[in-house]
């Protein structure tokens, strides 16, 4: 393998970039994952060289073989992360080692190389400097950058591949939800997401592909996201479809679902359990189960429930529905613990407040 210290990245600009009208046009409301950027990064894996030509192209369409490994296979992770503009005008990334670490743990699971710490970090790094104008300047306005990794040898036969392509792209985001206050959840009872032993806790495409199907069946109940039960006993509480979820009670203490290995590993859920444990607040990662769920929002003893991930950071959970119940919980809106969470994250990543835990890595 060559070595990532050594590896430069060939700058290719686009010929054709957005016009600046019409990119600030899409800036004022930029949605989430609707608009890509101008340019991404590549960079090539074969067993007999590492990872090598490293380089900053124009977005583009792929050629790829109908024979493709990742067609058939799967062999494919992705990573989740978000540049935010700075109050000097400049702009730094959250965590991006923990993403690194978690890619090369979901590469592990999947039979698939690992990437240097390092040359993930400068991948990032080298494509938000490209489109640094594609950064928003709106309240809660960032960057959503999306590396992943797939097998891209051509065979059919049934084995890891040895040839993959490592891809960054990048969005400009603005709110995932656009409800205002909370969401409500639909409970699955047919489908599970991760069962022990299986990839739940890697981050990885068909994870997402298993969801959609519930996730679907979410909305047509009126419901914005789908929670998942435990494969076994289909009775304790797992995730959402797509980020982790937490429960404050009326003794001010906070409970999540151990993570186990069939629970994504999210970064926001390890930021914010970490700054509750600076404020002194108890914490619990314990199984909890759907029916005590239901009878402590119908007490009082749970005051609320929130889900948390990258995208969507820090979303209250106000009714929660499954066939033949519904409940609500707290005031089915933004609590007192969940915001004081939410604005003391979002205050660091965007350099607002202290970073005591260097958790903020300025580029530029």
């Amino acid at each position: 393998m060559e070595d990532a210290a050594v590896l430069d990245f060939a700058i290719e600009a686009h010929p054709g970039p957005v016009p600046a009208e019409q990119r600030a046009a899409i800036l004022t409301d930029p949605g989430f994952g609707k608009t890509i950027t101008d340019h991404m990064v590549v960079i090539n894996y074969h067993e007999s060289r590492g990872w090598h030509a490293p380089r900053v192209v124009p977005y583009g369409p792929l050629q790829v073989s109908p024979a493709c490994a990742v067609l058939h296979y799967a062999q494919e992770i992705f990573e989740g992360l978000k540049a935010y503009r700075l109050p000097d005008g400049g702009a730094a990334l959250f965590r991006p080692e923990a993403n690194a670490r978690r890619f090369n743990e979901s590469a592990e699971r999947m039979a698939m190389p690992a990437l240097p710490e390092d040359l993930f970090i400068a991948s990032i790094d080298a494509l938000v400097r490209a489109d640094r104008d594609w950064i928003p300047e709106i309240e809660g306005g960032s960057l959503y950058l999306r590396p992943f990794m797939f097998a891209s040898e051509n065979f059919l036969g049934v084995k890891p591949a040895s040839e993959f392509l490592y891809i960054v792209i990048a969005s400009p985001a603005g709110s995932y939800f656009k409800t205002a206050d909370s969401v409500t959840l639909w409970v699955s009872e047919h489908y599970t997401r991760a069962a022990p032993g299986g990839t739940g806790a890697a981050k990885c495409g068909g994870n997402y592909a298993a969801s959609l199907v519930a996730q679907a069946e979410a909305i047509r109940e009126g419901c914005q996201q789908v929670v998942f039960l435990d494969a076994a006993e289909h009775k304790w509480v797992e995730e959402l479809g797509g980020m982790n979820v937490m429960f404050v009670f009326d003794d001010g203490s906070i409970q999540t679902p151990p993570l186990g290995g069939t629970i994504l590993p999210g970064i926001t859920r390890d930021s914010l359990l970490t700054l509750a444990r600076d404020a002194g607040l108890a914490i619990r990662e314990e199984p909890y189960s759907m029916a005590q769920w239901q009878a402590d929002a119908q007490s009082g003893r749970l005051r609320e429930a929130f889900a948390c991930g990258t995208a969507a950071v820090v979303t209250p959970i106000g009714k929660v529905r499954g066939r033949g119940f519904e409940f609500a919980i707290g005031n089915q809106g933004p609590g007192v613990v969940s915001q004081r969470f939410k604005d003391e994250l979002v205050a660091i990543q965007r350099g607002r407040a202290p970073d005591p835990h260097n958790w903020v890595k300025r580029l530029f």
